[in-house]
């Protein structure tokens, strides 16, 4: 597959034009190890395209993308899924749409809602010891669109920050029988396009869909796809992007999507199907010492506590042997591979797994059972995101109006949102996840 902006990057580099434009670097770095990144790096001169008016190598490098996915139309984006979801709203805000939500939402969205002045409904998932995954009930999903007045669209996280997938194809099947939209953050999961069998979103009848590039395949931080399957769409991608995208994307994240493209087309199905017997093998070896979450299998996540161990302890143990993890609290342990991983890899982690789980200490099972509640509501998102505010205490927080959102691992389900009032509950899991202070509307 061809890699117009890289290719076109490579050519000027090689040209040795003088560089009287911007970035002030003129293709010259100061550490001799970033000299090849900074000869690449470039803004939007002659012949480079722009992000946000595509019609040249980016457009060609676009296109690319959209036909790999199947989508309608595919957006690059420099500024993350963060970019991808301000933009996705922003479009469901331009059809006055009404925003359902599963509640296990990215920092980003909140941000989003704030800045848009979107007013959510919440939907429960069913959260049994943490929160951070959770399964949605397709009857409180169909409830929440036949009882809204207004065109809809539901917005759902999938794969979650453990692997977790929502049934995609089902609620597709219920947001289109009731006119409405599904939006899905599959920031984790731009790979499951080219499994054997295609579990990606957009697949599945998601409407619109970002992918973190960055997260899961051989991408720069920073790189992500915007997709939608509606053609009608197609042109409002842009438009929506540029109300919050930097008028100078990056040009290296860029070009790291165009040689990705050539990565999904010719490699990453070979990838997959090598990587997934080692997954198979490393999930039997500790059958019976550990709890594997279900999920998408490149998010190998271990119910640490339900194991009879303590997940941070088991993060430090493999740190020890040259491994660093994704996540850990006390009660999960997420080991985030990809597609790209070395095979090798595999049998590295094994070992220090192994290695960890033979020097942990064994404690009891878990007990905790966190079940969160939704707070009442008592001012709107955006008044209270921009609100007077103060830090302190959680402690002291019991009765006060949530300022500004802390999650301790986004995306997860946020305690308390801007403008819900901060109950005695939500302390309690502020405490359990060892949050000490919040951000609280200063009292009038």
């Amino acid at each position: 597959m061809e890699t117009p902006v890289y290719d076109f990057l490579r050519k000027y580099a090689a040209s040795g034009t003088l560089r009287a434009h911007m970035p002030g670097h003129k293709g010259s770095a100061l550490f001799t190890e970033l000299e090849e990144l900074f000869r690449l790096d470039i803004t939007e001169i002659n012949g480079a395209d722009s992000l946000f008016e595509a019609d040249g190598i980016i457009a060609r490098s676009e296109r690319n993308t959209s036909m790999l996915y199947g989508s309608a139309a595919t957006a690059f984006s420099a500024g993350g899924s963060t970019l991808c979801i301000q933009a996705m709203l922003a479009i469901m805000k331009l059809e006055d749409r009404r925003v359902i939500a599963a509640r296990n939402v990215h920092r980003a969205f909140l941000n989003a809602a704030a800045l848009l002045g979107l007013d959510v409904q919440w939907l429960m998932s069913a959260y049994s010891g943490d929160i951070l995954s959770g399964e949605l009930q397709l009857t409180d999903v169909e409830a929440a669109l036949a009882a809204s007045t207004t065109p809809a669209c539901l917005y759902v996280t999938s794969p979650d920050y453990t692997g977790r997938l929502a049934d995609t194809a089902a609620l597709a099947e219920l947001c289109h029988r009731y006119g409405a939209r599904l939006l899905v953050d599959n920031a984790h999961g731009a790979h499951l396009a080219f499994f054997e069998e295609n579990i990606h979103p957009i697949a599945l009848g998601a409407d619109l869909c970002c992918d973190s590039a960055h997260k899961m395949l051989p991408a720069l931080t920073g790189a992500a796809f915007l997709h939608t399957s509606r053609a009608e769409y197609a042109p409002m991608l842009k438009q929506a992007m540029s109300f919050f995208g930097s008028t100078s994307p990056s040009y290296l994240i860029m070009s790291s999507l165009d040689i990705c493209n050539r990565y999904l087309d010719e490699q990453i199905r070979d990838d997959i199907r090598n990587a997934l017997p080692k997954i198979a093998e490393l999930r039997n070896a500790f059958a019976g010492r550990l709890v594997f979450a279900d999920g998408e299998p490149f998010h190998i996540t271990v119910r640490a506590a339900e194991s009879g161990f303590n997940g941070t302890e088991l993060a430090e143990l493999l740190r020890s042997n040259g491994v660093e993890c994704e996540y850990a609290d006390a009660e999960l342990l997420v080991l985030l591979m990809s597609p790209f991983s070395d095979i090798s890899d595999y049998e590295r982690l094994h070992a220090a797994l192994g290695s960890a789980v033979t020097g942990a200490s064994c404690s009891s099972k878990s007990t905790v059972n966190i079940k969160p509640k939704l707070p009442k509501m008592a001012l709107a998102i955006r008044e209270a995101a921009f609100a007077p505010a103060e830090e302190i205490a959680v402690e002291e927080a019991e009765g006060r109006i949530c300022a500004s959102v802390k999650v301790p691992c986004p995306p997860a389900v946020p305690i308390a949102v801007s403008g819900e009032v901060i109950d005695r509950d939500c302390i309690e899991i502020f405490k359990a996840y060892g949050i000490k202070t919040v951000l609280a509307v200063k009292n009038q």
